[in-house]
């Protein structure tokens, strides 16, 4: 079920990347419910998928 989150999670935020406020929101609350080993899975994806998306540079914030 928990991985099940995870791929999910990172799903929904590939949907919302469009807008950085949703993304930040959807950010906040996968970080709520994630496990603390996906959370640092999530962080490694993160500078994955916004190394060509300076504009979704904000999620630093949240994550940290």
């Amino acid at each position: 079920m928990a991985r099940a989150m995870f791929e999910y999670t990172k799903t929904v935020l590939k949907k919302v990347s469009f807008n950085v406020e949703l993304f930040c929101k959807e950010l906040e609350k996968a970080i709520k419910r994630l496990l603390p080993h996906e959370i640092e899975e999530l962080k490694i994806w993160l500078a994955e998928f916004t190394a060509n998306r300076p504009e979704l540079y904000a999620y630093v914030a949240v994550v940290n």
